[in-house]
């Protein structure tokens, strides 16, 4: 009996002994699976790859139409050089879309002393014409004293004589070896050359058109659909085709013009044109993505571009939780506005979001330098 209480104890201790280690073994495996999917990057790393942490707070956001548009010059910008007479042109100079001029630079010659024109050429027709007004007014004068012809014939005659030596006068100050020199009418840069070298033009034919690239439009098209939106447009933000700089049309002085009230023929969007300085840096008729932002929203949880990774087509955010350890998480993107997106599910308020530096914890995570199993609490 004796012999099989002492038994008896030898074997709850073992199962005692035993059950413990089990429990501690299960607690040790359950700290391992809820740190498993940390991501351990040292603060001193973290530091040297320009890692930036920003804690969650639901703030003002605005709504956004997401849409696309070109930059366009200004009509106001923009000066038509014309032809002053018939004939051919020739250039000055060299002359090319993009090149800066000053006011007055010689652009043309017209010559057609060389052609069969109708007319003849226009700069001796021009001073034909002055000398016979001039002998007419002269005539005129002297008849009025005679009181043969009347004051008002007198007063036409002089209007004839001053229009033909105006018109004499300005031939004969643009008028040069090689023909008439047509002249910039003010400063600026060639937009468009709209003649070739040789071609027959008529007078006031467009030659060329000069644009000072001070102001711009921008140019969004938007679904007609978002038409009840339109109202509620504030300003714009846009990004161009060649550079990755996102421009907010308020630092640029710029301000809403106007908006289209109905579609256009085969065209199911609305216009909508901002006009804004030009910092030197948009080139005009290049395609844009634009941001058009409308009124604010409260309440809204928002993260910069920069803290969004992307796989598959679906985003995640990292966030840290503690020191030295970061978890990836899955969100839901909402409106953006180019600079900050708001996030619809995935995240909460407080919670410490990696804002800079997201592509180094990604890294990170799939480095076998650094493993998750080597992070301690």
């Amino acid at each position: 009996m004796k012999r099989y209480l002492i038994h008896s104890l030898l074997l709850s201790a073992l199962l005692v002994s035993c059950g413990g280690h089990s429990e501690k073994e299960e607690h040790h495996d359950a700290d391992n699976h809820a740190h498993g999917d940390e991501i351990v990057l040292e603060p001193e790393k973290a530091k040297a790859a320009g890692v930036m942490v920003e804690t969650v707070k639901p703030g003002t956001f605005h709504g956004v139409i997401h849409t696309s548009g070109k930059v366009m010059s200004a009509s106001c910008d923009e000066t038509t050089v014309v032809a002053t007479i018939n004939g051919r042109v020739s250039y000055k100079d060299h002359i090319s879309e993009g090149l800066k001029i000053s006011s007055g630079a010689m652009l043309f010659t017209i010559t057609s002393g060389d052609m069969q024109v109708a007319d003849g050429d226009p700069v001796q027709r021009a001073k034909i014409e002055f000398e016979k007004a001039e002998r007419d007014y002269t005539r005129a004068k002297l008849l009025v004293e005679d009181k043969i012809i009347s004051e008002k014939d007198l007063a036409v005659a002089k209007a004839e004589y001053e229009a033909a030596r105006l018109s004499y006068t300005s031939m004969q100050k643009t008028r040069s070896a090689g023909g008439v020199v047509v002249s910039a009418p003010r400063g600026g840069f060639i937009k468009q050359c709209l003649v070739n070298e040789g071609d027959y033009v008529d007078a006031g034919q467009p030659l060329a058109i000069i644009t000072q690239n001070q102001h711009l439009y921008l140019r969004a098209e938007v679904p007609e659909r978002r038409f009840n939106e339109l109202q509620k447009i504030r300003c714009a933000k846009f990004r161009t085709s060649y550079s990755d700089r996102l421009y907010d049309i308020t630092d640029m002085g710029g301000h809403i013009q106007s908006y289209g009230r109905s579609a256009e023929v085969n065209n199911s969007y609305l216009p909508v044109i901002f006009e804004f300085n030009n910092t030197g840096d948009v080139v005009q008729g290049s395609y844009a993505e634009i941001y058009l932002i409308t009124g604010d929203r409260e309440n809204v949880i928002s993260v910069p571009l920069s803290a969004l990774t992307e796989e598959q087509g679906i985003h995640y955010l990292y966030i840290r939780v503690d020191e030295e350890g970061y978890r990836k998480q899955e969100v839901t993107l909402g409106e953006s506005d180019g600079e900050r997106v708001e996030i619809l599910s995935g995240i909460k308020k407080g919670d410490d979001v990696v804002v800079k530096g997201a592509m180094q914890i990604k890294l990170a995570s799939a480095s076998n330098a650094i493993p998750a199993h080597n992070h301690e609490h």
